[in-house]
């Protein structure tokens, strides 16, 4: 159900993605950022894991709402921020 609608690799190699949260079909959109700190090590191999969101929107085209997280995940320090924003559980 979830689909990945942008992801890169950041320069200590998490990866950030915004993912999809509604169908392919279904209004309004709901995605989320999330980092996924684990990419690069022996447990990157469970593709099943999702890491917990650090921010969500929700919108009326796909493109509206990539374009509205863009600006968060496209630079490293934009992620950290979100990450430093984040509660601590």
């Amino acid at each position: 159900m979830s689909e990945v609608l942008y992801e890169r690799t950041m320069r200590e190699g998490a990866t950030v993605r915004i993912r999809r949260l509604t169908p392919a079909d279904g209004t309004p959109v709901r995605a989320v950022i999330e980092v996924d700190r684990r990419n690069s090590g022996p447990r990157s191999i469970d593709a099943k894991r999702m890491p917990p969101a650090l921010m969500a929107v929700e919108g009326e085209t796909v493109e509206g709402v990539v374009a509205a997280l863009l600006p968060f995940v496209e630079e490293d320090s934009a992620v950290a921020r979100l990450l430093a924003q984040r509660p601590t559980p």
